[in-house]
């Protein structure tokens, strides 16, 4: 399966970092934001095959953000990260476009399964 190129947006340091490496140690190429802002520079400068954001940003909402880049990059594919799991939390990511919502702390399995799924779907784009 090809890597993918990933853009975490997460504002919590240890997360971010820790989310990094375990994607870059499965074979993605991994870009890291910690604001939305921060996740729009890097999308002006590279193309990303997948977003997994954080719903909760300090300067806008991972939903949002999500929103904006979708704009550029109609077929982005996405994951929402949540300290929020309620069925209301899971549909309104679903509406905004995630494919996958996910409550932190994130099962790591699962979290790689759902990329695995959508690098399989992007492959057979490309």
């Amino acid at each position: 399966m090809a890597p993918l190129q990933i853009l975490l947006v997460e504002d919590h340091a240890d997360t971010r970092r820790c989310l990094h490496r375990l994607l870059e140690s499965r074979g993605h190429r991994v870009r890291s934001a910690e604001d939305a802002q921060s996740a729009i520079d890097l999308s002006e400068r590279q193309k990303f095959d997948l977003l997994i954001a954080d719903v909760g940003l300090p300067d806008r909402s991972g939903l949002e953000l999500l929103h904006e880049l979708r704009e550029r990059e109609p077929e982005l594919s996405a994951i929402a990260l949540s300290g929020y799991g309620t069925p209301q939390n899971i549909m309104n990511s679903k509406e905004a476009g995630f494919t996958e919502h996910l409550v932190k702390p994130v099962d790591l399995q699962k979290l790689h399964a759902v990329i695995d799924s959508l690098a399989t779907i992007k492959t057979g784009r490309r």
